[in-house]
């Protein structure tokens, strides 16, 4: 009885709904990162023309990606500010490419500014619009949302890409970022926004150590009842902590997926998505074997 109230207590949506295709989110899922961008702290400049872009998208469908997110502002911390002519110059040379090649495959643009998101969702039938800012960078974001009635992701980051981790004072960081959450949530909802996905915010205005004590509390963001997303693909709070580099961060990368997903996450934010795939297939084995008992002991 116990364990029936608390899935009632947290019962969260699980379909969105992505130009009339409903994406079900009662088991994980994949959002494979694409940055288009010279400076992304990952797998910035790898993709120089527009037929390796293709190539990589292509790589991660095969892989099992069932998202595809689209950046072309980086965001790491003190990254360089773009315009937002530069920004849309940048996505309009793949978009399009990606979407007409690929006609079905959902589509995340990765972008803090409304009018970036009104155009390549009409112009390019992109389904879900992925805003680190959480409408703080563009005071028009929710209205164009609103508007435009696409899935939305809310992430937390105070401040801006350039000044962020110079706000990392946090009395009770897991409370703080519920609460902020939690107001984004319900402006949304006055608007009559009905798909919204959170975000903790990993690597965003955090230091290592809050970040850390985020995702040993990610189980209590259920209680917003919206899905969650975590991006902690590669970050520096796994290769730091463990001395390496970026490019080494694979196997810690995944280790803490298989966390995430135990305690709550929808949607994984990934570099490499043959790896995301193979952890999110053993955490369902795992979670079938648990429910088939629970089921047989009843």
């Amino acid at each position: 009885m116990k364990a029936r109230v608390k899935d009632t207590f947290f019962e969260k949506k699980h379909l969105i709904n992505c130009r009339g295709s409903f994406l079900d989110l009662s088991t994980p899922k994949i959002m494979g990162v694409l940055n288009v961008t010279p400076d992304s702290f990952y797998d910035g400049g790898r993709y120089e023309s527009v037929s390796e872009v293709i190539s990589h998208v292509s790589e991660m469908i095969r892989e099992g990606a069932d998202i595809i997110d689209i950046g072309a502002y980086s965001s790491h911390p003190g990254a360089i500010h773009i315009s937002e002519k530069e920004e849309f110059d940048r996505l309009e040379k793949v978009v399009s490419k990606i979407r007409g090649k690929y006609p079905e495959q959902i589509l995340s643009v990765d972008t803090f500014r409304a009018g970036i998101a009104q155009r390549v969702v009409r112009n390019f039938s992109v389904d879900i619009i992925n805003d680190i800012s959480g409408g703080n960078l563009d005071e028009s974001m929710f209205d164009v949302i609103a508007d435009l009635q696409v899935p939305y992701i809310i992430m937390h980051m105070p401040g801006n890409p350039q000044t962020m981790q110079q706000q990392t004072a946090y009395k009770d960081i897991v409370r703080e970022i519920l609460t902020y959450l939690g107001a984004k949530v319900h402006g949304l909802r006055k608007r009559g926004i009905a798909d919204i996905i959170v975000d903790p915010g990993f690597g965003f205005g955090k230091t290592l150590e809050q970040n850390y004590a985020l995702l040993a509390h990610l189980d209590e963001f259920q209680i917003l009842k919206e899905p969650i997303m975590v991006g902690i693909s590669r970050k520096s709070m796994i290769y730091k902590y463990l001395g390496l580099n970026a490019d080494g961060a694979l196997n810690g990368t995944t280790a803490l997926h298989m966390h995430a997903l135990i305690h709550g996450a929808n949607i994984l934010r990934v570099h490499d998505v043959k790896e995301a795939r193979q952890t999110i297939e053993l955490f369902n084995k795992i979670q079938e074997e648990k429910n088939k008992y629970v089921e047989e002991s009843t």
